[in-house]
């Protein structure tokens, strides 16, 4: 019985170092992690016990009785009562450090999903820039276009006024 509760010990005690190094945790792993401690100190307690009862001989000639091994059964009942609880204490803790890391994770997705998005945004953002740049850069060359011809419409209408006037003069005089 001493090996099956020493190779408990040695099975749960890296899971409480590693629990116990952790800072960043909830107040309800902190409260579960202290009350599976509370749990562990218990049932050291018990155990004691049971060592106890184990070296009580009541009997003739130093022996056991019915009823000293009966008392070491039912602390050991106790015991192994005990140990269901925090193995099932020890599921909840496992279940909300599983959570946290859930938590961790869809955050760190939605993050990245976030900033992809961003991205996509920027990229489409600078692409509708250039377009309307080149655009713009068409409309420009179009409007000097239009510009040089109306100015040539100008300077043509203009230069024929000034042949038909002087014209119309050196046929008169």
């Amino acid at each position: 019985m001493k090996k099956i509760s020493g190779l408990c010990f040695l099975c749960l005690f890296p899971v409480f170092v590693f629990a116990q190094k952790s800072n960043s945790d909830s107040l309800a792993y902190q409260l579960q992690r202290a009350k599976i401690n509370q749990m562990l100190d218990q049932r050291r307690q018990k155990f004691g016990q049971y060592d106890q009862s184990l070296k009580m001989h009541t009997g003739i000639f130093g022996l056991q009785t019915k009823k000293d091994i009966r008392r070491s059964n039912d602390i050991l009942m106790d015991i192994v009562k005990t140990d269901d609880d925090i193995f099932r204490e020890l599921k909840i803790l496992m279940d909300y450090r599983v959570f946290q890391q859930q938590q961790a994770q869809t955050h760190s997705t939605e993050s990245e999903n976030v900033t992809l998005a961003y991205m996509n945004t920027i990229n489409r953002l600078r692409s509708q820039i250039d377009q309307l740049t080149q655009e713009a850069q068409k409309e420009k060359a179009h409007q000097q276009n239009v510009l040089r011809t109306l100015i040539g419409a100008v300077v043509l209408l203009f230069v024929s006024i000034l042949y038909l006037i002087t014209r119309k003069r050196a046929v008169k005089a």
